[in-house]
């Protein structure tokens, strides 16, 4: 095969030689299916990893649920994960997702359905993998897996993926960069992902359960029993409409992001002004929510200093009356009791709605509006906080999209 040369826009500095064109079969001591066998409970050694045991978004091991294979020990020998191993899922909805082995996730015998490639020692293992994290690895996934109904990749297919190569030195310094950026962002997903459990936590410990008249936790000073209302006596329905045309902003409602700017969400969005008269007005310390899409957390609250907006009829907003603090409320919406009510008043069908009606005649039990503030303005910092380690989470992912952009060929 003729060596195409190539050079990324980025490099560490020393290195000036070309990139040379190999495929993942050059660079491999050989290709070999998983292992066929049922899982059993843990043995505390020998680790199964299967497909679901890889994350969809970080490619890290998932070590919740470990199991082991049931097999006899000395069937394993062959299966056994190390560092020189990557594996490839070939089959179904996760087709071409990969994992590279890590000590530090202990013993592992990878499953059926991976395709386990053993890099040569002349080859960083890490490299090679950060290749599969690529746009080229994903376009080229796409084609070989769609050649039937049930999509998948085989070892051959594997094995003839192109990749631009540096000399090894240079290999080790880029894998280096990558593995100590996907430490960091495992780092900032676990922390993320314990901030989350711990408001979990908060939001059954700091709201009343069923039969109870106070919560486990709460504020010192506060010792009076909660008061149980049906929210129809605490909350106001918003029939406002744009009829004078005066609010172009239009705004969806999204589960991940709240009120979103339709502008942003779909491109080159535009509604004629005559369609905008039916619409309701949203304004400061107003809620908002999908009837359709409630079971999923489509619901929004529009914060002081937040532009007005309007949103689509189909949707039902409202505010609280001087006795609800809104804080408290948000945070409400988000308890095992508003939950199970949901689903016990929503309409049948497809999709579980809620209208206006239907959630005025859930229960809810509130304390005094400064416990109410107390417990609003605790979850708001503790929202704030999980934020603040979302968007640094999102930052290192985005700047390791640009570093594989500009570092790989």
């Amino acid at each position: 095969m003729k060596d195409e040369k190539k050079a990324p826009k980025l490099r560490f500095k020393g290195f000036t030689d070309d990139w040379v064109q190999r495929n993942l079969a050059d660079l491999s001591d050989g290709f070999s299916y998983g292992l066929n066998a049922a899982a059993k409970e843990y043995d505390g050694v020998h680790g199964y990893l299967r497909i679901t045991d890889i994350d969809e978004v970080s490619h890290s091991f998932l070590p919740e649920g470990l199991t082991s294979p049931d097999v006899p020990e000395n069937q394993l020998t062959d299966y056994r994960m190390d560092e020189q191993s990557i594996v490839y899922a070939r089959t179904g909805a996760s087709t071409g997702k990969t994992y590279i082995y890590r000590d530090s996730d202990g013993e592992l015998y990878y499953a059926g359905f991976l395709i386990r490639q053993k890099v040569n020692k002349e080859t960083s293992a890490q490299f090679v993998y950060q290749n599969t994290l690529t746009k080229a690895w994903e376009r080229y996934v796409q084609v070989m897996s769609q050649r039937s109904g049930q999509p998948g990749i085989n070892a051959q297919e594997v094995g003839r993926f192109e990749l631009a190569i540096p000399e090894k030195a240079e290999q080790d310094k880029i894998a280096h960069l990558f593995n100590s950026l996907d430490n960091l962002i495992a780092a900032n997903q676990r922390k993320l992902a314990k901030l989350k459990e711990l408001k979990q936590g908060y939001l059954q410990k700091m709201f009343p359960k069923n039969g109870a008249k106070v919560p486990e936790l709460r504020f010192a000073g506060f010792a009076d029993d909660w008061e149980e209302r049906k929210l129809r006596d605490l909350l106001n329905k918003n029939s406002e409409k744009n009829k004078n045309l005066s609010v172009i902003n239009v705004e969806s409602i999204s589960n991940k992001t709240g009120f979103t700017k339709q502008t942003d969400q779909f491109e080159d969005y535009s509604v004629a002004s005559a369609n905008l008269s039916n619409y309701y007005v949203i304004r400061e310390k107003q809620f908002a929510y999908n009837p359709s899409r409630i079971n999923v957390g489509s619901i929004a609250y529009k914060d002081l200093g937040d532009e007005i907006s309007i949103v689509s009829p189909l949707y039902v907003s409202f505010s609280t009356k001087k006795v609800l603090n809104d804080g408290f409320l948000w945070n409400w919406f988000k308890t095992a009791s508003f939950d199970a009510q949901r689903q016990r008043l929503s309409e049948g069908g497809v999709r579980d709605t809620l209208s206006f009606n239907q959630l005025s005649e859930m229960n809810t039990m509130f304390p005094t509006y400064p416990e109410q503030e107390k417990i609003g303005q605790f979850f708001k910092q503790l929202d704030d906080t999980i934020a603040l380690h979302q968007r640094k989470l999102d930052l290192l992912k985005e700047q390791k999209k640009g570093f594989l952009q500009k570092m790989f060929v």
